[in-house]
């Protein structure tokens, strides 16, 4: 996958609720403009789908530093 810039949409959204799927595969499930809708998004899964992992990731892309190089995208996860 080659990475992109990240659009307008990308960085008014930078919350992310991903599902964890087998071989190290994840599922981007919403995007959130705040961390607090996320954690609320990810309780109401939890009480729907007890048996599937989630997780909090912000994603941030790291500014292009000059033509020759390509942004890297940045993740902090976060348990809640």
């Amino acid at each position: 996958m080659i990475p992109k810039e990240p659009t307008y949409r990308d960085r008014l959204q930078p919350w992310h609720l991903i599902r964890h799927l087998p071989n190290c595969q994840r599922l981007t499930v919403a995007r959130f403009a705040r961390r607090r809708d996320a954690e609320s998004y990810l309780n109401a899964l939890r009480h729907l789908m007890p048996a599937v992992p989630h997780t909090i990731i912000f994603v941030n892309a790291v500014p292009v530093l000059d033509e020759n190089t390509v942004p890297i995208p940045t993740q902090l996860a976060i348990e809640v």
